[in-house]
């Protein structure tokens, strides 16, 4: 449609100083006869369009142009909003002062407050000593960073990165690119990052490859299946935890749930966060485990 076409063209416009009217008309499939009449529908609904003939000219926007609000569906501005909102849940610095920007550009005060997200762990976030925000400036201006790191088997080392990207997944901000100081790409957490330092040296990037973990690689976990019983207090959890198929109702109100999990040390403390609403009626070696590690626990208060 004419109109998708219109606002892609003043996108492309708004993300680069200058195009051509045959690189647009090559874009859409259509004459570069018709990408100047677009041109100067754009200017006649006020969109500051122009153009300069000659080498090296193109069609531009004037610098300081902003897109409006009218350009956007309310459907379009939710979104925008949406995807704002949950980028604002990873702790990401700057955002809110951004939401409340498009608060106001989309004339709707409380137009931000229709969806909350907090996917977050307690505690602080990742920008402490503004680690983030120099990483990500690092990256813009590829720059080297230098910074303290330790790693899961509690080793601290001094580190050198070209970095290159940074990655939300799993509720924690990691940043990855090239280490200099293993010579091989890694990622790291940026929560385990220390005394990070942006370096005037600059570096060219490098073609991606496979990118490691600086973290020790672990063999596959064993699973186990669990059946626990749940005491009615803790219904809200099960519920939480479980479809609705997979717990049983007992006749003294209790509740039963099977599982396969993964075994190792999330299991157990996952059990043990339950305290005394839980019962590992199976395997007879996972109620062993959970019982000693209830007599060492009982040590530290008696």
């Amino acid at each position: 449609m004419k109109i998708n076409r219109l606002l892609e063209i003043t996108l492309i416009l708004l993300n680069k100083k200058s195009v051509t009217a045959q690189e647009l008309a090559e874009r859409f499939n259509v004459s570069t006869r018709t990408i100047y009449r677009d041109v100067d529908e754009l200017s006649s609904a006020g969109v500051p369009v122009f153009t300069n003939k000659g080498s090296g000219g193109g069609i531009s926007l004037l610098e300081d142009f902003a897109i409006s609000k009218a350009m956007l569906s309310e459907h379009e501005r939710d979104s925008v909003l949406l995807a704002l909102k949950t980028l604002q849940a990873t702790k990401y610095p700057e955002i809110d002062a951004i939401l409340e920007k498009i608060g106001a550009v989309f004339k709707k005060a409380a137009a931000a407050d229709w969806v909350h997200i907090d996917f977050t762990p307690w505690g602080s976030g990742p920008n402490e000593e503004n680690k983030f925000l120099n990483i990500k400036k690092a990256i813009l201006e590829t720059k080297i960073v230098a910074f303290d790191y330790i790693n899961a088997d509690g080793i601290l080392s001094r580190r050198e990165m070209e970095p290159m990207q940074l990655d939300f997944k799993g509720q924690a901000w990691y940043v990855w690119g090239y280490c200099k100081t293993r010579r091989d790409f890694r990622t790291f957490r940026i929560s385990r990052i220390r005394n990070l330092t942006v370096t005037e040296e600059s570096f060219k990037r490098r073609a991606p490859q496979s990118v490691k973990e600086e973290e020790p690689a672990a063999p596959p976990p064993k699973t186990v299946t669990l059946k626990l019983r749940f005491q009615p207090e803790n219904l809200y959890r099960v519920y939480d935890d479980y479809d609705q198929d997979r717990i049983i109702r007992n006749e003294d109100g209790t509740y039963d749930v099977t599982m396969t999990v993964p075994e190792d040390d999330w299991v157990y403390g996952y059990i043990m966060s339950f305290g005394n609403y839980v019962e590992v009626l199976e395997p007879p070696h996972i109620r062993e485990i959970i019982r000693q590690k209830m007599v060492q626990t009982l040590k530290f208060y008696t």
